[in-house]
Formats: structure tokens, sequence, C-alpha cells
């Protein structure tokens, strides 16, 4: 049976020598050392070995306070950097996964070398420090490794600019060591995610290369990438890796039983070649680049994924026929209040019917909104159509709270202005629900409405199904971030102020599956939106039903 790679982890050998000290150690049995000066001169050798062995101790202690040094002087200058601008430092994704390892595999690697004799003061006040400060887990090194194996795939980032600190050609961070990029890819391992795996533990290789100090072993780095390489397919190749690790570590356990295995499988191999050659049909090669799209840890419809990902880059839009009818214009919506101060409006699309509006949140708003927010911010849910529960998922990584009107002015003001914007009641609406985007922060792609297999979704309100959607960007963002409706070719892109309008259902209550959109991952930056899900009751008189359908019943 071929086997994995342990889980990465060895700790700093210490160098003090105390077997033989202990046995020099041994009071003679003769009598008196004193008495004798052959006996004094036996205390002088020793006295020697204690030395040699005290000295071995001092250079040992040497050594963990040069490492420290190193750390204290990679994390100061890493914390002076990220204090001129924190909120510019975190929202980049590369310094949000340093930040996180540092705290997490690097943090236990700093404190397994304390506990050798000293820092035990230190270790007290850190063992303190985590009842009251947040600390990341291993659950949220996972995360930010995965955030960032999704950007790489969404914007085809290169492993080696990506490693560089640069996205999307602009420099952003401190360049990844060879550790880091082997931690990268232990975090794909540890997913199953063998095709990142490889990507990133090659790239650990190729810094190894440069490094002065290392910071990976070519033996931890050739194990994972030897075994991941044959997870994707590709057995000869595993089997020249095992075979270069068996070089450098001759009795490595897992490496000598992979080694048998790969080679019953390349004979397998060559004995069903042979078969399908005396039977004179022709040798169907391998085809890799199935298994590895299978151990992608994301799987989506293909067509939808790539049209997602390109309307995310920005490679995607509506046709020009389209475009040249779309206009700019203000607008009261018959809104007496309007008429005072109308709505600065863009259409984005016309069937279905996408504005967006600008100018209708203002700074002071959006501060206040952030402030009653973020103490009440989990982790976003989305609902289980079958159960109509609330449950989290992969493919919505964010957190949100809920703000109610009773709260506050400001918060009734926003609900009046979103009654204004869309001419339709807030009485049945949901309340404000408020959100920020992660590391690579991303919502895939999804309907507001509920279909009509999910008959317990919105059962609880007894509103009705959502009829239309508010979505307020109260944050710009400097790359990525963007609402993409994928069957429209059409990305919205966030702009602090802008609200962005949707009717989800027709005017005969049946849903527009046109509006099927996503959040694109946040690449640089940071995403805060807020929405205003609109329901049906109340709405019949607002937006009647027409005599005609506003829709083809080929759609449905």
């Amino acid at each position: 049976m071929c086997r994995h790679p342990t889980l990465y982890g060895k700790m700093l050998p210490v160098l003090v020598a105390t077997g033989i000290t202990l046995l020099l150690l041994q009071p003679p049995v003769d009598g008196e050392l004193f008495t004798a000066l052959a006996d004094m001169e036996e205390l002088l050798e020793t006295e020697a070995v204690l030395i040699t062995n005290l000295d071995s101790y001092v250079q040992a202690q040497e050594e963990k306070l040069m490492q420290l040094r190193r750390k204290v002087h990679e994390y100061r200058r890493e914390h002076t950097e990220a204090a001129r601008d924190v909120s510019a430092y975190l929202s980049n994704p590369v310094n949000a996964f340093l930040l996180t390892k540092r705290l997490t595999t690097d943090w236990r690697y700093v404190e397994n070398l304390m506990t050798y004799e000293v820092g035990k003061e230190f270790l007290e006040n850190v063992t303190s420090f985590r009842s009251v400060l947040k600390f990341p887990s291993d659950e949220d090194l996972n995360g930010a490794a995965v955030a960032l194996m999704r950007l790489q795939d969404t914007y085809n980032l290169d492993t080696a600019s990506l490693a560089r600190g640069m996205l999307n050609g602009v420099q952003y961070s401190t360049k990844l060591s060879a550790g880091d990029c082997f931690e990268l890819g232990r975090q794909s391992y540890l997913n199953g995610d063998y095709y990142h795996t490889v990507l990133w533990m090659r790239e650990a290789m190729d810094r190894l290369t440069s490094e002065v100090n290392r910071t990976a072993t070519k033996e931890d780095v050739l194990e994972y990438l030897a075994f991941s390489t044959f997870k994707q397919g590709n057995i000869q190749t595993a089997l020249s890796m095992t075979e270069e690790l068996l070089e450098l570590v001759p009795d490595h356990e897992r490496a000598v039983s992979n080694k048998a295995y790969y080679e019953k499988e390349l004979q397998k191999e060559a004995q069903q070649k042979i078969l399908r050659g005396d039977d004179g049909s022709e040798e169907v090669p391998i085809d890799t680049t199935t298994i590895q799209k299978e151990a992608t840890a994301h799987v989506y419809d293909t067509s939808e994924r790539k049209l997602y990902e390109q309307l995310c880059r920005g490679e995607q839009q509506p046709p020009i026929e389209l475009r040249s009818q779309l206009v700019c214009r203000y607008t009261t919506n018959t809104s007496p209040f309007l008429r005072i101060g109308p709505l600065k409006l863009e259409e984005a699309y016309l069937r279905p019917y996408i504005v967006i509006y600008h100018e209708v949140m203002s700074d002071r708003e959006i501060e206040r909104i952030k402030q009653y927010a973020r103490p009440r911010f989990r982790r976003a849910t989305v609902q289980n159509y079958k159960t109509g529960e609330l449950e989290f998922a992969n493919y919505r990584i964010s957190k949100s709270a809920w703000l109610k009107d009773a709260e506050d002015e400001m918060i009734r003001t926003i609900s009046r202005r979103v009654e204004d914007m869309t001419g339709l009641t807030m009485e049945t609406a949901e309340e404000l629900q408020v959100v920020n985007y992660g590391i690579g922060g991303h919502y895939e792609p999804h309907f507001d409405f509920a279909r009509r297999e999910e008959r317990n979704a919105f059962k609880s309100l007894g509103t009705g199904n959502r009829i239309a959607t508010v979505l307020f960007y109260m944050s710009d963002v400097t790359q990525g971030g963007a609402t993409v409706f994928p069957s429209l070719h059409l990305a919205l892109w966030p702009r602090k102020g802008t609200a962005a309008f949707w009717f989800n259902l027709h005017a005969s209550g049946r849903g527009d599956y046109a509006t099927r959109h996503a959040a694109c991952p946040v690449l640089t930056g940071t995403k805060w939106v807020s929405n205003k899900w609109i329901h049906e009751r109340g709405q019949e008189f607002r937006r009647p039903c027409g005599l005609q359908l506003d829709h083809s019943e080929e759609e449905f």
C-alpha cells in the first residue's frame, strides 16, 4: 500500500551532552581526592570535560538566542511595515497569510526553541495572553492557504510571481521563503488538493537552491512532491523523485515502501500495454489532465466557472450592441422626496433590468454601519434549500451581521432611501445585512430568490420570495471583488457609496434565472457591502402583474 508523508514539524536538536559528564562525576571509591596530587590531576580532567560540556551548552544557548534575534528582527520588520498602514497591510492576502503563518507554525517553532531551559517566564506570559487575545488556529492557517489557492486560480496568478509577492504585476508584499511555499503546499496536501501541492512544492524546491539559511529541507519537499505527483497520475516521475529522496535518506521508511509500490504499478502498466499490443488494438494514453482537474479542491460547472473567472479578471463584458443602449440619468422614481434631490442612475443591463445608483450612502453612514456591525460579525451562512436551516458553506467565505431599523435612526434612513430608490415597501424586507469579505473572500454563483424546489426557503418569514436585491458598496476594492452575472457577461465593480439594484423575480412571480450572480474573490484591498433583500408581500400594488407575461415560457 502506498503511504503518504506525515505532517511536517521538526524540532531543533539541543547540543547538551550529559551522559559522559555524569559518568566522570562519579566519586572515587578509594578515599578523599585532596590526599593525593594524582587524584587532583584527575579532577582537572573532570573539570576539562565540564568546561567542554558547559561550552557546548553555551554555544547551544547562543545559537538559540541568535535564532530568536533573527525572529525578532523578522517580526519587527514586518510589524513596523504593517503599523504604517494596518488596513493596507492586512488587505493584502499574502501579508494576511504570512501573519497567520507567523502566529501558528512559526510561533510554535519559537515556543519549542524556548522550552529548552530558557524563556519559562515568557512562555507563562504567552499562556496568559491566549486567554485574553485572539490567536489564529490551524483551521485559520488552512483557510488562509486555501484563499491564496482560490486567488491563484481565479486570477491566473503565476506561482513564482505570487511567491515573489507580486499580484497581477504589482509588488505588494514580502517574498515567500522556501518554508512558506512548503507550508502552502502542505496545507494543500492536507486538503487533498494535489494539484496545488505540486505547484507549491516545486516552488519551494526552486527557492531552496538560493537560500543561505535553509527554511525547509529537500527531503521533506521531495516526500510531499513525489506522493502528490503520483496522486496526479504521473507514476514514473513520482518514482524518480522517490529514488532521489532515498539517495538523501537511504533508510526513509515511507520512501522505501512507496518505491516498491510505484515500481509494481509501472509493471502493471507495462503488462497492460503488452496485452493491448497482442490483440492489435492501439495504446490509449493516460489522460492526466482529467486526474489533475479532479484533484483540484474546487469543482464547478466548466462553462460557468470559466465565465465567472473571466469576468472576475475583467476579460468579458456584454456585447457593444447592448451597451450602446445603456444610459445614465437623474431619476425621482415618482418619489416626492427625490424630486428635491434626484438620484444618479446608471443602467448596467436592460433585461433583466440592473442599475447602479451613485452617491447613495455617505462616508459617515458607512462608518456608523461598520461600527454597529463589527461586534456582531459571524461567519456568513447560506440556507439549506431542503431544510430551510442556515449553515456554513465553503462557497461563501465572509462574515456578516444583521442590523434592525429600530436600532438607529441612520439605519431607518437607509431603509427609507431604499424604498425611494426602488418604489417598493420595506415593511416586509429583511434586516440590513452587513458583510465583510476576508482573505480571498468570495461567494460563488447563486440565486438570491428561492427556486421552486426550495419549498422551505423563507417559509418562517411568511413574506414570500425575494422580489429584489439592493447591494450597497461600502468600500473601494483595489483589485478583484466584482459582482458578476455569468449568463449576462456582466461585472459590477465596487465603488464606495454606490448601490446596485435588480429584480430577482419577473412581475409574474417567476424567478429570473438570468440574475444568477457571484462575488469575485478580493485580490487586494478590503470589501465591505451591505444589502437589503426585499420580499413579495406588500408589493402587489407597487409592482403589479401585467396583462401579458414579461418573460418567455421557454425560459422555464
